[in-house]
C-alpha cells in the first residue's frame, strides 16, 4: 500500500498569489514537486526489494493517491505503482473515476497501467524515465494516442528523468552484483 504520505497543499492557478507558506510555484515547479513525491514512493519499493517505481495521483493541486511497486511482496502481478496510486485515490475520493487528475510516475507506464489510467479517466500523465522495453506512453506503443479508444490523456515525459533512471539503474546494478556474488551497494 501507499506509505501513508499526506496530501500536498492545494495550490491556486495564479502563481502570483501567496499562501501563508510563501509564493506559489509555477506549474512546471508543481511537476517537479509531484515527481519528487513519486520518487519518494519509489524508495519505499526499493526498501522492500521491489523494482523502485513510485507514483502519485494529484487532483486540484493535492496528492490524493500514492503507491509504489509491490508485485513480489503482494504476490499480485497488478500491484504496479500506478495501479496502487489509482486504488488509493479511488478509496480516498470514493470514486474510481478521476477526471481532471494527473498521475505522476517515475517510469513510463506499461500497457496494463495505461489501460487503468484510461478507465479512471485521468486527464494527464507525467512520467520520469522512458521504458524502451514495455513503455506504453510512446516508447513501444502509445495507448493514449490510440484514436479508437474513448478516452485520451495528455502525456509529459522526461520529468526528473535522470534521477528516476539512476534509481532504476542503481537497483539493477546492485541486483546483478548480488547475483554474481559481489558486494551490492
Amino acid at each position: 500500500m501507499a506509505s501513508g504520505m499526506g496530501a500536498a497543499p492545494l495550490l491556486a492557478d495564479n502563481p502570483g498569489q501567496h499562501t501563508p507558506r510563501g509564493p506559489m510555484m509555477p506549474p512546471e515547479d508543481d511537476d517537479l514537486r509531484h515527481m519528487r513525491a513519486a520518487l519518494a514512493q519509489a524508495l519505499c519499493a526499493r526498501e522492500l526489494g521491489e523494482v523502485p517505481v513510485g507514483a502519485v495521483v494529484v487532483s486540484e493541486g493535492e496528492i490524493v493517491g500514492a503507491g509504489f511497486n509491490q508485485p513480489i511482496s503482494a504476490q499480485d502481478p497488478t500491484a504496479h505503482a500506478e495501479i496502487m496510486a489509482l486504488r488509493d485515490a479511488g478509496r480516498r475520493l470514493g470514486n474510481y473515476r478521476l477526471p481532471g487528475a494527473t498521475l505522476y510516475v517515475t517510469l513510463e507506464p506499461c500497457a496494463m497501467c495505461c489501460g487503468a489510467m484510461l478507465h479512471a479517466r485521468v486527464a494527464r500523465v507525467v512520467f520520469g524515465a522512458r521504458d524502451p522495453k514495455t513503455g506504453a506512453a510512446g516508447s513501444v506503443i502509445d495507448l493514449f494516442a490510440e484514436a479508437r479508444l474513448n478516452h485520451h490523456a495528455s502525456i509529459s515525459g522526461g520529468v526528473l528523468a535522470e534521477e528516476c533512471g539512476a534509481l532504476l539503474s542503481d537497483f539493477f546494478a546492485a541486483r546483478r552484483g548480488k547475483a554474481k556474488g559481489g558486494e551490492a551497494a
